[in-house]
C-alpha cells in the first residue's frame, strides 16, 4: 500500500463543488435546487411584501390624519419601500449569516463560493440586485439566470460571489461494518493488535462517511488510513484499502463484543457472592 502525501491547506474546487480540507478530504457541497430556491424566494417575497403593505397602509393613514402634503406622503412611501426591500432583507441575511424565513423553511443558506459565511457586502449586493431581478420582474429574470447555471445562482449571487447551499439532511443511522466475504478465511488467522483510539475512530468515521467523499478523495484517504492501520495487523491481505479497513473494523468489533460478553458472564457469576448476606450476619429485617 503506497503512502500518499496529504495537503496542508484548505482549498475550494469550484468546478466540482468540493471543499478540500487540510487532510486532503474533498467534501461535496450540495447546492439548493432551483425548485427549492424558488419556493424560498416566494415565501420571502410574501413576508417582505406583507411588511411593505403594512407600512404603506400606516403611512397613508398617518398622512391622511395629519394632513401632510403630497411630497411628505411620497417620501414616507419611498422610505417604507426601501426599508422592506433593501434594509430589512440585508439585515436579516447579515445577522443570520445567510438565512431568511424562506431559506429556513426549505433548508437552505446563502454562503460564499468557498463555503464560508457571507457578510454585509454579500447580503447588500444580493438584496440590491433582487429589487431588479425579483421584485421588478416578478422573479422572471432570476428564474432565467438560475436555470442557466448548475447551482441555480441568480444574478445577485453571481455578482456577490455566493450561492445557496442545501443544509437539510435526513435521519442518519450509522451502518454496521460487515466483514467482506473475500476476507473471511484471512480473518480466522489474522492478528489485529490494539491500535490507538484516535486511529480507530478515524477509520470508523471514514467507513461510515465514505459515500460523502469524492472518488479521488475517498481512495486517497482510505489508502492513508490503511497504511497507518497496517502496523497493527499481520499478515496483510492483498486487497483494496477500503476492504482492508472494513475487515479490520469488523474483526475489532467482533473481538470486543466477545470480550464484553465474557466480562459480563464473569460478573454474573460473582453477583451472588457480592449481593448475598454472609451466614450469621444480622438481617436488616430483624
Amino acid at each position: 500500500m503506497p503512502s500518499t502525501q496529504s495537503a496542508n491547506t484548505l482549498a475550494y474546487r469550484e468546478e466540482s463543488d468540493e471543499l478540500v480540507t487540510g487532510e486532503a478530504v474533498a467534501l461535496e457541497l450540495r447546492a439548493t435546487s432551483f425548485v427549492l430556491r424558488a419556493a424560498g424566494a416566494i415565501m420571502d417575497f410574501l413576508v417582505y411584501g406583507s411588511a411593505l403593505a403594512g407600512l404603506l397602509i400606516g403611512a397613508y393613514a398617518l398622512a391622511s390624519s395629519a394632513g401632510l402634503d403630497t411630497a411628505i406622503s411620497t417620501a414616507l412611501n419611498v422610505t417604507a419601500t426601501v426599508l422592506c426591500m433593501v434594509v430589512l432583507p440585508t439585515a436579516v441575511e447579515t445577522l443570520s449569516r445567510g438565512k431568511s424565513l424562506g431559506k429556513l423553511a426549505v433548508g437552505a443558506r446563502v454562503v460564499r463560493n468557498d463555503g464560508g459565511a457571507i457578510g454585509f457586502r454579500h447580503a447588500f449586493i444580493r438584496t440590491l440586485l433582487a429589487v431588479f431581478e425579483i421584485y421588478m420582474t416578478l422573479g422572471g429574470l432570476a428564474a432565467v439566470v438560475g436555470l442557466l447555471n448548475r447551482r441555480a445562482q441568480r444574478l445577485g449571487d453571481l455578482l456577490a460571489g455566493t450561492y445557496s447551499q442545501y443544509e437539510r439532511v435526513g435521519t442518519f443511522a450509522a451502518p454496521i461494518i460487515q466483514l467482506p466475504g473475500q476476507l473471511s478465511d484471512w480473518a480466522k488467522t489474522a492478528d489485529v493488535a490494539k491500535m490507538p483510539d484516535a486511529l480507530a475512530r478515524r477509520i470508523s468515521h471514514f467507513l461510515i462517511a465514505s459515500d460523502g467523499y469524492s472518488a479521488s478523495s475517498r481512495q486517497q484517504h482510505g489508502m492513508d488510513l490503511a497504511n497507518e492501520a497496517a502496523a497493527y495487523v499481520s499478515p496483510l491481505p492483498h486487497v483494496e484499502p477500503e476492504l482492508f479497513l472494513s475487515a479490520v473494523s469488523a474483526i475489532r468489533r467482533e473481538r470486543e463484543s466477545v470480550a464484553l460478553a465474557a466480562e459480563k458472564a464473569r460478573l454474573d457469576t460473582l453477583e451472588p457472592a457480592l449481593t448475598s448476606v454472609p451466614r450469621g450476619f444480622p438481617s436488616g429485617r430483624d
